[in-house]
């Protein structure tokens, strides 16, 4: 049976101005450059008008394949309550923007036996999970660490750049 652990789960909260799309696509670019993923996914992305203001939701999912045996997948959800457009200065330029809020919310796990390689008999089972309690323990530490750092880097980055839009 693949096991999947949850191990990394934060959520950052944002309000004020900054422009969606230029976030959107900032935080797109970083996961595809930074942590090249094997696989990802738009599962779901709706913008809905509610009253005078937008509200746009999305979720993401990406793995990560680390070896035959591990990878990680992070899932990301975003919801972004746009209240209105305004307009800033920026170098002497007008820009269009957006006031509002943005809630980002990342889960990391590790998935181990991906490729489901122990699962064909009662003693390969029992040989898993041997591999696992006693061979395995450095590297299940080694690759929890690297899925905590990808999800917290990309919560960070992401809270950089929202921190820098509103410095413009």
């Amino acid at each position: 049976m693949v096991e999947k652990d949850i191990i990394y789960s934060s959520s950052v909260k944002y309000d004020g101005i900054f422009s969606f799309s230029d976030f959107y696509e900032f935080c797109h670019n970083w996961v595809m450059s930074e942590v090249e993923p094997d696989v990802f996914n738009e599962k779901s992305y709706s913008e809905k008008i509610d009253g005078n203001k937008k509200v746009v939701e999305l979720e993401w999912e990406f793995e990560k394949k680390l070896t035959d045996y591990f990878k990680y997948q992070i899932k990301v959800k975003m919801k972004a309550t746009i209240k209105r457009e305004v307009e800033i200065e920026e170098n002497g330029r007008k820009i269009q923007t957006n006031k509002g809020d943005i809630k980002i919310g990342v889960k990391g796990a590790l998935i181990q036996d991906y490729e489901k390689q122990f699962e064909g008999t009662a003693f390969l089972k029992m040989w898993r999970s041997i591999y696992e309690k006693w061979i395995m323990q450095s590297r299940v530490a080694e690759f929890e660490g690297k899925t905590i750092g990808d999800s917290e880097e990309f919560l960070q980055q992401a809270r950089a750049f929202l921190d820098l839009e509103t410095k413009k």
